[in-house]
């Protein structure tokens, strides 16, 4: 069945073509989308992006005037994106499992920045997007609720990690949990029944279940876990998707990114930054020497908290200099991502980086949201600042530059645009 758009909107127009079984699969109602409903809208795709830390993602989200949704253009010949099969007019839905149509273009290129080298994306093609808007469907219901696994951090007490495993006999790599109720792992937030994908940052794809017995054991008091429930194993392996911990559910661990906002008084912020080595091995900026009473101790700032991300940007890659000029780019005040020395320990251990899985408390302010150009004035092109090649730098997956064009001619659509 093929359906177009009618003159009056909403009203659909049917044309009907007759199954003729000598053509096969040339007869052009067979070569349409699937359509089982009537209504003309497909099914979201849904496409794992994985990339080179010198690579781009191979494509272009674009807002459009006239042109509604976040739009998937400029897709680079032979790149990732072309690879595994976005097509120019996608429409994003969803980034990492979160749906994305109704937020700002702004906010979905920060999703996509944080995802490091890695990134889940669903959409929707252009005419199916246009199709289901036209009939007011919700574009969330036609998603899976939820489509990621989750990291669990588990400590041990008296009674054991409070879970057991069990693996089909004569198989590697395949186990699944019971957990005891109200033990650790419970209280981890591991759910019952689910299906262990990694321990401690590996896969146990290769594990027979005497290895991972042992792995368990040298794991001393605390393990971490990636496991995902039935469904969503499922999902992915219907799929061809690999489940990984870069597109895990954190919230349940006890390791958070903090965003400190202070407004600096008579006195300063009150604080000292110091360079010192990190956790990885690498040169970190570290607050220390907090003042009491002051802006930065009101903000909750701790003394060995290291420093993310400055008014929105990583600092990740960045000398002590460069990080003290972001500080003071704005007279008056500064926003801080600030993680503690247990919780950098746990990222590093995990190689990942925890501006993986910020999320800002508070939309509106778009206080997470990294400094981009305002949708008024002229054309632009800004430099991003790019770190040293590694999985922990928080604007790797963005391209080496934001373009935002505006076009002052009365027939072309104006545009925001960012590479990826």
């Amino acid at each position: 069945m093929k359906q177009t758009k009618g003159l009056e909107g909403d009203k659909m127009s049917i044309m009907k073509f007759e199954f003729n079984p000598k053509v096969g699969i040339d007869n052009p109602a067979l070569t349409l989308t699937e359509d089982t409903d009537g209504e003309g809208v497909g099914e979201p795709r849904f496409y794992l992006l994985t990339k080179e830390s010198t690579e781009t993602f191979g494509f272009c989200l674009h807002e459009e005037l006239c042109c509604q949704g976040h739009v998937i253009r400029q897709i680079e010949l032979g790149g990732v994106a072309q690879r595994r099969g976005l097509q120019d007019g996608d429409r994003l839905l969803q980034v990492n499992g979160h749906f994305v149509d109704h937020m700002d273009h702004f906010r979905v290129v920060q999703k996509i920045k944080a995802s490091g080298n890695q990134v889940l994306l669903a959409v929707l093609d252009g005419d199916s997007y246009e199709a289901a808007k036209s009939l007011g469907r919700d574009l969330s219901r036609m998603l899976p609720d939820d489509i990621r696994p989750r990291l669990c951090h588990v400590t041990r007490d008296k009674s054991g990690f409070g879970f057991s495993v069990s693996c089909p006999e004569g198989t590697k790599g395949t186990f699944q949990l019971s957990v005891l109720q109200d033990g650790p792992a419970d209280r981890a937030g591991v759910p019952p029944g689910s299906w262990l994908l990694e321990l401690n940052g590996d896969s146990v794809k290769g594990y027979s279940h005497t290895q991972l017995t042992k792995k368990l054991k040298q794991s001393g008091n605390k393990v971490t876990l990636l496991v995902a429930s039935s469904s969503v194993e499922e999902f992915y392996r219907l799929r061809g998707l690999r489940v990984t911990a870069a597109l895990a559910d954190t919230s349940r661990l006890p390791f958070k990114v903090r965003e400190l906002h202070m407004v600096k008084g008579p006195a300063g912020y009150g604080f000292l930054l110091k360079e010192d080595d990190c956790s990885s091995g690498r040169v970190g900026q570290f607050l220390w020497d907090v003042d009491v009473g002051l802006p930065a101790e009101q903000a909750g700032m701790k003394e060995g908290d290291r420093v993310l991300a400055v008014n929105g940007e990583s600092i990740e890659g960045l000398d002590h200099e460069q990080t003290v000029h972001r500080i003071r780019a704005r007279e008056d005040q500064v926003t801080l991502l600030v993680i503690d020395p247990a919780g950098d320990e746990f990222y590093h251990s995990i190689g990942l980086s925890p501006l993986q899985f910020f999320e800002d408390s508070d939309p509106a302010s778009g206080s997470c949201t990294p400094s981009l150009p305002s949708h008024s004035g002229s054309p632009a092109l800004c430099d991003v600042e790019v770190a040293p090649k590694g999985p922990v730098s928080w604007l790797m997956a963005a391209a080496n530059s934001i373009e935002i064009i505006q076009s002052q001619r009365q027939e072309e659509q104006t545009k925001l645009c960012q590479a990826f």
